[in-house]
């Protein structure tokens, strides 16, 4: 089969490629619904409703937030700051090992 794809010009591979991902989607989308249909008549078959909703996929019910405010800045580099979140920066930390604490740098 590489050696026939080897054989097709750019935009036939570019066509080819497209009309597969069309056909992938299609069966995954068809493959969700049946799926769905099934959990249905299994709830059903022991009296129990269930609703699902169809129209968003996981990656849509993703919340993409802004921005995370900054809550800790370093005293004598006010372009040194941290959210709160994820590890702790260097200078965070030097300056806890010195002794002081969180609160100190909280803006």
């Amino acid at each position: 089969m590489n050696k026939q794809l080897n054989e097709l010009s750019e935009t036939e591979l570019a066509e080819l490629l497209e009309n597969a991902q069309k056909a992938l989607r299609e069966k995954q989308v068809s493959k969700r619904k049946d799926v769905i249909s099934q959990i249905r008549q299994l709830a059903a078959s022991i009296g129990v409703s269930v609703e699902i909703s169809e129209g968003t996929s996981p990656k849509a019910s993703v919340q993409k937030g802004g921005k995370v405010p900054v809550k800790y800045r370093n005293p004598e580099n006010r372009a040194e700051k941290w959210t709160g979140r994820g590890m702790k920066p260097k200078w965070l930390r030097e300056l806890l090992e010195q002794g002081r604490r969180l609160e100190d740098f909280a803006v």
